[in-house]
């Protein structure tokens, strides 16, 4: 299975949302907009959109291709919890739905106002398994204008790797993917050729930061809780390792880790000491195990209250935190592993890519970002301040 994203019929999404607004516009917005770049060169192409709506969070990229890959014009991400409760349930709650709605109104009119006539908005994990999940996409489309594709978990795992893989060290002949979400986890196994990523094998595993948050309650978790959250995953992996037919180093086959969750990324910031995220300095670091092992470790001995006050962390993640930092824990151990990259980029940037890609534009895969490891800041900036910038990247 190629790494280059899921092509399917992609064409005339997004445009059904907007035709409301353009009538309002009149016949001027049919016309392409014309934006001139640094060059002096007039751009009359597409806007793009991407739609991203999980257990955890809704999130929206609005972009336009360049000749290296693409410019992000508009963004918006915002927690909604829209699988709160569905583990026990097995039904989106009402106040979740509403929640919900009221975001992507949100996402409606930065598509509209951007005027974008190509996109692709997608759902996973809550809404492929709640019972009313149909019912829910109906009332959206209803409400808002969107049409919301629930996609299957491996469309999930191709827009993953489609939208990272540029991460990926050129030497590498192997990587493991991991995207940590809020609902499920999706592992990737890949192979690398000079020229490509090929997923060999790849597993959704039914357990994200909010479910086991909620089977553990994530507010307070002493080690014997962390312990008992990281028993849920070993089944998993071990049936996964399996799979692959590999239970061992990756250091051994030439290759590394990358993570694209709001795990990894608030691992990174908090070993940063950043006073507030930053995607800049995030994207593209390398997290060592040892860091990890040590930021898991200064976790472990704050409280709920400290972990909302952390900039990198907040009210919105401090419940979720620890049950991502099990998962990403199980994984490490499962396959030892000296250094993660960190991608915060995911199923975003992986439709972008598809949706660019499928109109002719060969280049449009993101930039790689930063080379540089995380050290770790023994200042860590968790009672030094309670503003914090939303992490674009939250665990779905």
């Amino acid at each position: 299975m190629s790494a280059k994203g899921d092509r399917g019929d992609m064409r005339g999404r997004g445009t059904s949302q907007n035709s409301g607004q353009a009538e309002k516009q009149g016949r001027a917005a049919d016309v392409p907009r014309r934006r001139r770049n640094r060059f002096g060169q007039t751009y009359t192409g597409p806007t793009y959109g991407a739609l991203d709506l999980g257990t955890n969070n809704c999130r929206l990229l609005v972009a336009r291709p360049t000749a290296c890959g693409f410019k992000v014009v508009d963004a918006f991400s915002r927690i909604v919890r829209l699988g709160e409760g569905l583990s026990q349930s097995k039904c989106l709650s009402e106040a979740a739905m509403v929640r919900t709605i009221e975001a992507l109104k949100v996402c409606t009119e930065k598509l509209a106002r951007r005027n974008v006539k190509r996109s692709r908005l997608i759902a996973t994990q809550a809404c492929r398994v709640a019972h009313n999940g149909q019912e829910f996409i109906d009332r959206v489309y209803t409400e808002t204008g969107l049409r919301i594709e629930v996609i299957d978990q491996e469309t999930e795992a191709r827009l993953a790797v489609a939208g990272s893989a540029s991460l990926i060290e050129p030497d590498s002949k192997r990587a493991l993917i991991f995207d940590i979400g809020g609902g499920s986890s999706e592992l990737m196994w890949l192979s690398r050729t000079p020229n490509d990523c090929n997923i060999e094998h790849w597993v959704s595993l039914p357990v994200g930061v909010v479910t086991l948050a909620e089977q553990f309650d994530g507010r307070d978790v002493p080690l014997k809780k962390f312990n008992a959250m990281k028993d849920v995953l070993k089944p998993h992996l071990h049936e996964f390792a399996s799979k692959i037919g590999f239970d061992e180093s990756l250091v051994a086959h030439d290759g590394h880790m990358l993570g694209t969750s709001g795990t990894v990324t608030t691992l990174a910031g908090i070993c940063m000491g950043l006073q507030k995220y930053d995607r800049n300095k995030v994207d593209g670091c390398w997290l060592t195990d040892t860091s990890i092992q040590q930021v898991t470790d200064h976790l472990m001995e704050m409280n709920y209250q400290d972990r909302v006050a952390s900039p990198c962390i907040g009210p919105e993640r401090a419940d979720l935190v620890m049950a991502g930092c099990a998962i990403l824990n199980s994984i490490i151990e499962k396959w030892p592993c000296s250094r993660v990259r960190v991608a915060d980029r995911g199923l975003r940037e992986g439709i972008l890519t598809s949706l660019m890609e499928s109109d002719g534009h060969k280049h449009a895969a993101p930039r790689p970002g930063n080379a540089h490891y995380a050290e770790l800041d023994k200042k860590h900036p968790s009672d030094q301040s309670n503003k914090t910038q939303e992490n674009p990247t939250n665990d779905r």
